[in-house]
């Protein structure tokens, strides 16, 4: 079943000053899980008991991830000297594998601190006992003794780095701290430090276009990635091959520059998706000429291929109806997948061209010979919306019904679902409605419109005018599980909560950016996020079923299919994670908030981003504009704050959500619009619109951005409390399958208050 929910990436989208939008996650946790949900993957062969390394009963691993406290460091104090625990339980009781990571864990914590000296005795002899994290544990060693002031037992340690693991992502450590810089280039060129390199030549010798190409092929992630591409494009254009140009290419698509793109892929390696960003390129930069040449372009040179097709949809769009229409002909004849597209859009044409009889000829073909496409559904939501503003509901309910049975996996259908409950309320079914909400919950339950069937069945999940003081009790799991990708070392530094470390290990096994299976691409989200790069983190892995490979069956030693990804709940909470969570909690408590619409909030406004900035200026996790910072200022007494800070961010956003929601007597509906447009836009929508049915409201919405952006912020809620609640989870298991497969096993109680 393909899943769906929004795509909506709308990054600070408040309008006017009322332009804020929430900060991070706290969750008022009740209960958690030490173990993941049994996985349809698991960690390669090592030669440390490779069984153990996923024990779900690692006390270590279990705080390894947590924030940094006294209590915790004297834990895994104790762990690691066999000591008695804090709370009393027999050191005995603790694994060999369970030391040594408390071993490791305790080091890299001291040599933060600059405490290289406690750091040596915790790791020495450790890489015997502890061989799948030799290299590391070898590069911790050498930072250690550098931190005492021994530079030449590092050095010594560095170089046996080299020598014993000299193919290991962490030689490129070794050979940065040597001073060896060119063979780190050629040896390890995407790892974080030969990135360094780069920068520090170029900072020596800017005219270096080589560094300015590494950095354009491995430093997607870096602040001055786009100054790279820049000054390749503008300084370096003559030195660069038509591969390069497709390197350029790539990073401008990845980070939405998509004019930029469209130029560097028209001077790219001719290929069927280079020809069809180098037209949509030059179309959403607004050159429709060079957009129509390029679509033009591809259409010769690869008559055949795929991106033709959506090629040809999109010339048709950019010339007069007349010629659009023998554009849309060639698809209907070469491309039958896309022959529903290619109708409706014909129809549309056809009616500018005031051909009535033909337009209505191509729709009646879309619905009779393409039923089941995407076009068709799109058509029948259209009609079910048409009908609904004539006030007729019987025949709203009738398209929606046809939507719901032809086409169940396209994007309209968990709405066009829902009405079909709300019409048969209309209509007085109310065993029909029922159903109807039934089903939404049984096919479509991450969407915003499980919620609302679920409110309207009488779940205890909160409802407009009651989620503010709805606090539910949340459970998280305390392990992080195995990912799809990457070796056993990668996996293990990322179970240890060694981010960095992973992150730099990550870049040199990931070898396929450009074109990653389906395990890699959510492995580099897992990553992006480890060293809190939410946005793209979040980004790469919802796009993970728009791929058109996403459900190809896989090779079953590389990769795994989407289904497969999507039926765990390791998946659906790194969509839906908890970062920034005592802030998060700290101000909602503050506010008599729900720290999970909080949390919901934020996730869509700033996807946790705490220096993130808008086009108009809305800054931070909650995106506050300047001019509604000020004004809180004013209204608090607050002399000197800092949008980019989260602590200022989210103490103001959670004071201004709270201000809409007493403007609006607490309902929830009208606060979170209001966060996004303004009060002003909310009080006369409900002036023209009234407010007799709040589902309606929302349809009535006539800004699209605020429509989207309400639905979107419930539906994160809603996720939140299906993925961490125990009594909503377990209540959609018995109505949903897919929902069932997420059920969190193995709980226990939690330390977390």
């Amino acid at each position: 079943m393909k899943v769906h929910r929004s795509k909506s990436l709308l990054i600070g989208t408040g309008i006017g000053a009322a332009a804020l939008a929430v900060g991070l996650a706290v969750p008022l946790i009740g209960l958690r899980s030490n173990s993941p949900d049994t996985l349809p993957w698991s960690a390669e062969d090592s030669s440390l008991e490779s069984a153990q390394l996923d024990d779900p009963n690692s006390l270590t691993l279990a705080i390894a991830t947590e924030t940094v406290t006294a209590e915790n460091l004297a834990t895994l104090e104790a762990i690691a000297t066999q000591q008695p625990l804090p709370d009393g339980n027999n050191p005995n009781q603790i694994s060999k594998l369970d030391r040594y990571r408390a071993r490791y864990v305790l080091a890299s914590h001291h040599i933060g601190q600059n405490r290289g000296g406690l750091a040596l005795p915790l790791l020495e002899g450790l890489e015997a006992d502890y061989p799948v994290m030799a290299a590391p544990i070898l590069t911790k060693r050498a930072q250690a003794q550098t931190a005492s002031g021994d530079s030449e037992a590092a050095e010594q340690t560095w170089e046996k780095l080299l020598a014993d693991y000299s193919d290991s992502p962490f030689a490129a450590e070794a050979l940065f701290a040597l001073g060896r810089w060119d063979e780190a280039i050629a040896q390890f060129p995407a790892h974080p430090r030969t990135l360094e390199i780069a920068e520090t030549r170029l900072q020596e010798n800017p005219n270096q276009p080589q560094m300015l190409l590494l950095i354009a092929r491995h430093g997607i992630h870096r602040s001055d990635f786009i100054d790279a591409l820049d000054r390749l494009k503008t300084e370096f254009p003559d030195q660069l091959q038509p591969e390069d140009w497709e390197t350029l290419g790539y990073g401008y698509w990845e980070k939405w520059y998509y004019g930029s793109a469209g130029s560097a892929y028209d001077k790219a390696t001719a290929t069927p998706l280079n020809r069809y960003r180098a037209g949509r390129g030059a179309q959403l930069g607004q050159r429709t000429n060079d957009a129509i040449a390029a679509y033009k372009r591809l259409i010769q040179e690869f008559p055949e291929a795929e991106d033709t097709a959506q090629g040809l949809i999109r010339l048709s769009q950019l010339v007069k109806a007349e010629e659009a229409i023998g554009y849309l002909d060639q698809i209907i004849e070469q491309f039958p997948d896309r022959a529903g597209d290619a109708l409706l859009e014909r129809a549309k044409r056809l009616d500018q061209l005031q051909s009535s009889e033909s337009a209505e000829q191509a729709r009646e073909s879309l619905l009779t010979q393409y039923g089941d496409s995407d076009a068709a559904a799109e058509f029948r939501w259209q009609q079910a919306e048409a009908a609904q503003e004539d006030g007729n509901p019987e025949l709203a309910w009738k398209w929606a019904s046809e939507l719901v049975n032809q086409n169940p996996d396209s994007d309209w259908a968990p709405e066009a679902a829902f009405w079909v409950g709300k019409w048969a309320v209309q209509l007085g079914r109310q065993e029909d409605a029922k159903t109807a909400f039934e089903h939404v919950l049984k096919h479509y339950p991450e969407s915003y419109y499980a919620w609302r069937s679920a409110v309207y069945l009488d779940w205890n999940v909160g409802d407009f005018t009651s989620v503010r003081t709805n606090f539910p009790r949340l459970m998280t799991p305390d392990l992080r599980a195995t990912l799809p990708a990457g070796s056993n070392t990668l996996n293990e530094l990322y179970r240890l909560g060694q981010d960095q470390e992973a992150w730099g290990m990550w870049q040199v096994e990931f070898d396929s950016p450009t074109g990653p299976s389906v395990a890699e691409q959510f492995t580099d989200g897992i990553m992006r996020m480890g060293i809190g790069d939410h946005l793209e983190g979040i980004f790469l892995l919802d796009s993970l079923d728009w791929r058109p490979d996403a459900n190809a069956n896989p090779d079953p030693d590389r990769d795994l299919d989407f289904d497969t990804v999507n039926k765990t709940r390791v998946y659906w909470q790194a969509l839906y994670p908890f970062p920034y969570q005592d802030t998060i909690k700290s101000w909602s408590q503050e506010r008599s908030l729900n720290p999970v619409l909080v949390t919901a909030l934020i996730r869509q406004e700033s996807r946790f981003e705490p220096r993130i900035e808008s086009v108009v200026g809305a800054t931070g996790l909650m995106q506050v504009m300047p001019s509604t910072a000020d004004w809180i200022a004013q209204q608090t007494g607050t002399a000197n704050y800092t949008m980019s800070d989260p602590e200022d961010n989210v103490e103001f956003g959670t004071w201004y959500l709270d201000y809409t929601h007493q403007e609006y007597d607490s309902n929830s509906l009208f606060a979170v619009a209001s966060y996004n447009a303004g009060p002003g836009n909310v009080a006369k929508w409900i002036k023209r619109f009234g407010f007799t049915d709040p589902d309606l409201f929302v349809e009535q919405i006539p800004f699209p951005e605020t429509k989207g952006y309400v639905e979107s912020v419930f539906e994160n809620y809603w996720n939140y409390l299906r993925l961490y609640n125990p009594e909503v989870s377990e209540q959609l298991a018995r109505h949903s399958p897919d929902h069932a497969e997420l059920v969190t096993r193995d709980r226990r109680p939690s330390t977390t208050p």
